[in-house]
Formats: C-alpha cells, structure tokens, sequence
C-alpha cells in the first residue's frame, strides 16, 4: 500500500481544512452574536442573511415598516468594514438615478462617469416594488454579472456584492409587483415579523436609554471581518463538499415543486442551484465541510418561498407558498446515507 493509499494520511490532508471551517464558523458565530446584540429578536432573519451573504446571494426581504431592516445593512455593513448605499424606490425613479450614467464635466471639458449607488458593497433596496418594471430591471445585471454596463463599457462592482431589497407586504397601492425574472435573481426571501414580547421589551429599553431620537447605536459595533475576508469565506464555501445523492435530493425537491397541488408555476432550475449554494453556505457556518440533508431541508423554503405561485384555488382558500413547500418538504425522502 502506498503512502498516498493510508487512511492515516489522508485524515491528516483533512485536519486543515477542517480546522480552517472551524475557525471561520466561530469568527461567523460572534459576528451573528454582536449583529443579535442589537438587532434584537431576529435571530432567524440574521441566520439567513449570514447565508445568503457567504453564498454569495442577494436577499428579498418582506416586511413591514419599522421591523429595522436598514439597521441590519448597516450592522452587516459595518460589521466587515464594508461599503454601504441605500435607494429610496419611488414610481419616478429612473434607472440611470440606480446605475448612473455618462455626463460632460464643462469645466473638464470632457465626458465622465457618475457612478450610481449600485457601486457599493451592501446595497439596500428599500420598498423596491415602488418603482416601476423599467426601473426595477436596473438592477438585473449588477445582481446577476456584479457589474454596470455604461455606454457600451462595463464597470464591476466591489467585492463581496450584495443587494437586500425589501417590499411591504400589507401596503400594495402604488406597487408594482416583482416580476418573475426580477424574483429569481434573489438567491432566498425573508420574512421579517414582529419581535416577542420579552424582546420587543428589550428592544425599547435599549432604544431609550440615554440616547436621544429613535434610531439604535451601532457606534460600539466592532470591525470582524474585512470585505476580503468576506470573498474568502465565499470561496471557501463552493468547495464544501456536496455528495450526488444530496445534491439530487435538492434538485428532486426543485422538480416536485412544478407538479405539486396548489402550485401553478414552480421553480426553475436555478432553486436548485440556490439550495446547494445555501447549504454548502450553511454547513461552512456550523463548521463542517460536507453538506448533509438537513442543510438543505434548512435553507429549501426561504429559497424556494418566492420562486413558485400558487393556483388562484389555493390563494382563495387563504393558502401561502410557506405552508404549501412546508407540506411539500415533508413527502420528499432525504437520502440516508
């Protein structure tokens, strides 16, 4: 047998990565401990935005207002010293006012570019469904190429890139619905509901001791992570490894979604694509460098909530797609082994 044939070797080619996964999952688990600290009460929405980010994915956010959506960009942002912009959406919004655009400098006398707020590293797409389709498709290629196509020239966006977009769910006049290419390129979709009320107790004392106005300090938050460390991490995450029989138990259960009853339109190719991602994602943060069927049962329905409708007899009998994937998840046999 030869020395490469030992298991013993073998084992020790392992140790490092392993131990690699095990620190990074503990400088991930403090981040999330000190986002937790004052995002208080969402420690689920801080968990899949964690994944989504190191899966190098964009988040869809569903909410309502006042639930501090902004505050979480603005820990993470802060968080891994990184670049942050917001855009208010409006229905007169144009999409050069997102991506920028090309303008004489007279003083110059000549053309330069004016870089939209795209060109960032955390980019909070608030009450995105405000603006009109036109708008909205602004943000198709910088989500889907990390870049920005100007006068025929294209510029790329820092790295890491993320876009978190959020969306009213109880306030729909003057909206204008996400279409369906648009919802794809969100790699999961969260849904934000209100605190308990130890935590919402919680959340008003910290709001209201010895601080003036309404908003949470985050000036005692600490740098963890560099925007370098972050692109690491996103590439340490696409080499956990997925066994076939894992990764055929995400795409079986992308595929039952197009024939399941209550859904009209189920998810592409592209849910499955996601699940693997999130899962391989979510096994680097618990420490591990394989995926197991659990991790993808634990990422499949913020993945797949917005990527299947519902027949209108499923709507009528006040169904939504959480319960619907929930009931799917539970007929779709994970492998055992």
């Amino acid at each position: 047998m030869s020395l490469d044939d030992n298991p013993e070797n073998k084992q020790n080619e392992l140790e490092p990565l392993n131990n690699a996964s095990s620190a990074d999952s503990q400088l991930i688990q403090q981040l999330k401990q000190q986002i937790n600290n004052v995002f208080i009460g969402q420690e689920d929405v801080v968990d899949q935005v964690m994944i989504a980010l190191i899966a190098a994915g964009h988040v869809l956010v569903e909410g309502v207002p006042g639930l501090g959506k902004t505050l979480l960009v603005r820990l993470l942002a802060k968080s891994i010293n990184g670049q942050f912009s917001r855009i208010q959406f409006t229905p007169d919004l144009m999409p050069s006012d997102i991506t920028g655009h090309i303008m004489f400098d007279n003083e110059a006398n000549k053309f330069r570019v004016r870089r939209g707020p795209v060109f960032t590293n955390l980019l909070l797409a608030d009450e995105i469904n405000r603006a009109p389709a036109k708008t909205q498709s602004a943000l198709l290629e910088v989500m889907q190429e990390h870049q920005v196509t100007l006068e025929g020239k294209a510029m790329p966006v820092p790295e890491p890139y993320m876009v978190m977009a959020t969306q009213n769910p109880i306030e729909q006049e003057g909206t204008y619905p996400l279409p369906e290419a648009q919802l794809d390129r969100f790699i999961i979709k969260i849904k934000i509901d209100y605190s308990d009320s130890d935590e919402e107790h919680r959340m008003v004392k910290a709001v209201t001791t010895n601080q003036v106005g309404d908003q949470f300090s985050i000036n005692d938050v600490a740098q963890q992570f560099n925007p370098e460390d972050i692109v690491r991490l996103q590439r340490q995450a696409s080499d956990v490894s997925v066994d076939e029989a894992v990764s055929n138990y995400a795409v079986e259960i992308t595929r039952k979604t197009r024939d399941w009853p209550g859904i009209s339109n189920g998810a592409g190719p592209r849910g499955g694509i996601a699940i693997v991602r999130c899962a391989r994602a979510y096994a680097l943060m618990q420490g591990r460098d394989f995926v197991t069927p659990d991790d993808v049962k634990h990422v499949a329905l913020p993945v797949l909530r917005h990527r299947v409708i519902l027949s209108p007899e499923m709507e009528l009998e006040g169904m939504d797609s959480d319960r619907v994937i929930t009931a799917l998840l539970e007929k779709v046999s994970a492998p055992r082994k």
